[in-house]
C-alpha cells in the first residue's frame, strides 16, 4: 500500500522464486566427435575410468541416437526439440534463409537455460558452443544470440567448431578474453576449472539453490592436441591396426552384453582399405596419429573425473542428474590416411603417399599446438565399432552415440544396460521431469515450439520397459532416414561439389534426390544395419520415406539443397558468415 509517508504504508518484498525443495542439479557433459565404441564401457581399450564408473553407478544406452553433426544435436540437446525446428539446419557458420537453417536457434524453442533461470536454477556453462554465427562475435555484438543471452548466467569457452586445444580462441560471459599465462595450459584443463570454480562460486552463494552445469568438450574433435607421454602410451596399444581393434573391441561388446553373441561387424566403410595394405613406415605414422586422438579422450576423461571428485567432495553428486554422451559419431574428416593439417579438408588433401610423408616428417611432433593433427578413416570406422559409416551419414555410425546417465534417485540396477530407442531431444525433457520443471508455454514474451522429445525416467527402473517413441526422422547435408517401430528406412547423399568452388562464389549443382536409394533395415534384430530388407518389404519401405517427407515439412527440414562435405560439417551454397577472428 503507497501512502503519502512510510507511516501510511505499507512494503511488499516479492519472495524469488525457488526451486521446489531438494531439487537435483543437473549436469550436462557432451563429447565432440567420440565414436560409439570408444569409452572403456563400451568396448575400448582406452583408459576411462571416470566414464567407467558413471556407468557402473548408472545406466549405459545402447539404442541412444544424436544428429551427425555438432550443432545440430546441441540445439537438440538444450532445447528438446528437433534441430530444423530449433533454426539448427546445419551449423551457425552457414545461414540458409530458410526457417530450418538459420544457423542460430529460434526463440520460439528455448534452452533449458531460459526454461531453468525462471524456475529457481543457476545456469552455467563451460566450452564449446557453436550454436551463433561467428560473425556476431564482436564488441557490438548482436548479442541475443550469445550464451548469456540463451540462458547461461555465466559462461567460459570457445565459439565456434574447433579450436586450438593449446591456445583456444576464447569468450567469458559477453566479451572476448585472452587464455590464461600458464606454460602448461590446455583447453579441456581451463575448461574443467572454470567448471568447478563456477559451482563453487554459486554454492559459496546459496547453500540450496540448484544448479544446472553444461560441459561441452571440444575434445575429441581434431586437432588431437594432449600432452606426449599420453601419445606414447597408446602407440603400442594400436600397433595391431583397425582391422584387428575393430574385432577386439566387438569381442568386449559382447562380453559387457552390450551387443548379442551373434552381433557380426558390416564390411569395412568406403575408402577404408585393410591395415595389412600398407607399408611398415606407413603404418607406424597411422599408428601415432590414432595413439594422439586416443590419448585425447583418456587425457579428457582424466580432467572430467576433477569435476566428478569435487562435486562428490561437496556433497552435490548423489543429488545430481548426471548426464554424458558424444554430439555423432567418429570423424571420417581425416582422409584415407589421416593428416597433421586437417584444415586441407575445406579444399582436398594431398595424394595418401604426400600426406604420410608429412606425419613421418613430423612424428615426434603430432600433438603439438603448431599441428592441426587427425587420424584416418580407418580408425574412425573402428571407433563406431560395430556400426556403418560414420560422422555426417544417417546410417548408425554417424547418429548412434553411446549415452550414460547417472541418477541415484530412480535408477534401481546401477551398471545396467538400455535397448530402448531415445534421441538428443530426449535428454532435456527428461531433466524437466525429474527436476520439477515445466517446459513454459512463453520465454521471455515468445510463444513456445511443444518439446518434441519423450522423458527417458522410464527406463530408468525398468529395463524391460517397451520403447515409448514411435518415430524419428533424420537429415543432414541431404543424408536421410526415419526410424519407425523398430524399422529404419535410410539414404545415402553423395556430395557434388568441391569446397572451392562455394568458397569462390560459384553457383550450386541441383541434386536429384529422387535417384538416391533407400534402405530398410529391422533394427530390432538387426541393430547394426547388415541385412538391407528394401527389395523385400517395397510397400513398408515406401510408407516410410513418405512419413519421412512428412516429418521432414513438420520440423521444417526442407527445402532440401545441392550439399557437400567440408570442414566440421557441410559446406554448402549461401551465406558463409566466418567472424573476426
Amino acid at each position: 500500500m503507497i501512502g503519502r509517508t512510510f507511516a501510511e504504508s505499507a512494503p511488499s518484498f516479492p519472495a524469488p522464486v525457488r526451486a521446489r525443495e531438494g531439487a537435483p542439479n543437473v549436469v550436462y557433459v557432451l563429447y565432440d566427435d567420440l565414436g560409439f565404441s570408444d569409452l572403456g564401457c563400451f568396448g575400448s581399450e582406452i583408459a576411462t575410468p571416470t566414464a567407467d564408473r558413471l556407468a557402473a553407478e548408472g545406466l549405459r544406452y545402447t539404442n541412444f541416437h544424436v544428429t551427425p553433426l555438432c550443432s545440430p544435436t546441441r540445439a537438440c540437446l538444450l532445447t528438446g526439440r528437433n534441430h530444423h525446428a530449433t533454426g539448427m539446419g546445419l551449423l551457425p557458420n552457414f545461414a540458409m534463409g530458410y526457417p530450418g537453417y538459420r544457423g542460430e536457434l529460434h526463440h520460439s524453442t528455448a534452452t533449458l537455460g531460459e526454461m531453468a533461470q525462471s524456475q529457481g536454477y543457476t545456469t552455467l556453462g563451460v566450452g564449446k558452443w557453436h550454436l551463433t554465427p561467428m560473425n556476431q562475435f564482436t564488441g557490438a555484438g548482436p548479442f541475443d544470440q550469445w550464451p548469456l543471452q540463451r540462458g547461461f548466467d555465466r559462461y567460459y569457452g570457445t565459439p565456434d567448431g574447433m579450436t586450438n586445444q593449446w591456445r583456444p580462441d576464447l569468450i567469458e560471459d559477453n566479451h572476448w578474453t585472452e587464455m590464461p599465462d600458464d606454460p602448461d595450459y590446455h583447453f579441456t584443463a581451463d575448461v574443467v576449472d572454470r567448471a568447478i570454480g563456477y559451482v563453487h562460486d554459486h554454492r559459496n552463494g546459496d547453500a540450496e539453490k540448484p544448479f544446472f552445469l553444461y560441459v561441452a568438450f571440444c575434445a575429441p574433435h581434431f586437432p588431437h592436441h594432449v600432452p606426449q607421454e599420453y601419445v606414447d602410451k597408446y602407440v603400442p596399444v594400436f600397433e595391431k591396426g583397425w582391422d584387428a581393434t575393430r574385432a577386439d573391441r566387438l569381442a568386449r561388446q559382447r562380453e559387457l552384453g552390450l551387443v548379442d553373441a551373434d552381433t557380426a561387424l558390416p564390411e569395412r566403410n568406403p575408402g577404408v582399405r585393410a591395415w595389412e595394405d600398407y607399408a611398415p613406415d606407413d603404418q607406424e605414422a597411422m599408428v601415432r596419429l590414432q595413439a594422439a586422438y586416443a590419448g585425447m579422450v583418456e587425457h579428457t576423461d582424466e580432467h572430467l573425473g576433477r569435476l566428478v571428485a569435487e562435486l562428490e567432495a561437496m556433497g552435490e553428486l548423489d543429488n545430481t542428474l548426471f548426464v554424458l554422451f558424444s554430439d555423432n559419431g567418429a570423424s571420417q574428416e581425416g582422409g584415407e590416411v589421416g593428416s597433421m593439417n586437417a584444415v586441407k579438408f575445406f579444399t582436398g588433401y594431398d595424394s595418401p603417399e604426400q600426406e604420410l610423408a608429412v606425419v613421418r616428417e613430423h612424428l615426434d611432433e603430432i600433438g603439438m599446438e603448431q599441428w592441426v593433427n587427425t587420424y584416418s578413416v580407418g580408425w574412425s570406422m573402428a571407433g563406431n565399432t560395430p556400426l556403418k559409416l560414420w560422422k555426417q551419414d544417417t546410417h548408425g555410425g554417424g547418429v548412434r552415440s553411446p549415452l550414460i546417465v547417472r541418477w541415484p534417485g530412480d535408477i534401481t540396477d546401477p551398471g545396467g544396460i538400455r535397448t530402448q530407442f531415445h534421441h538428443a531431444i530426449d535428454i532435456t525433457p527428461t531433466a524437466l521431469e525429474i527436476t520439477g520443471m515445466t517446459a513454459p508455454e512463453v520465454v521471455k514474451g515468445v510463444e513456445q515450439r511443444p518439446l518434441d522429445g519423450e522423458s527417458l525416467r522410464y527406463t530408468f527402473g525398468d529395463a524391460a520397459a517397451p520403447t515409448r517413441r514411435t518415430v524419428q526422422y533424420f537429415e543432414m547435408n541431404g543424408q536421410r532416414a526415419l526410424w519407425q517401430d523398430g524399422w529404419k528406412a535410410v539414404a545415402h547423399h553423395e556430395p557434388m561439389l568441391s569446397p572451392l568452388l562455394v568458397l569462390t562464389g560459384e553457383a550450386a549443382r541441383v541434386t536429384n534426390f529422387d535417384a538416391d536409394r533407400w534402405e530398410l533395415y529391422h533394427l530390432d534384430s538387426d541393430w547394426n544395419e547388415l541385412h538391407d530388407l528394401a527389395t523385400e518389404q517395397p510397400d513398408r519401405l515406401a510408407a516410410m520415406v513418405e512419413l519421412w517427407w512428412a516429418e521432414a515439412a513438420r520440423n521444417d527440414a526442407l527445402p532440401l539443397g545441392a550439399v557437400i562435405n567440408g570442414m566440421d560439417g557441410p559446406i554448402i551454397t549461401g551465406r558463409y558468415d566466418q567472424g573476426p577472428r
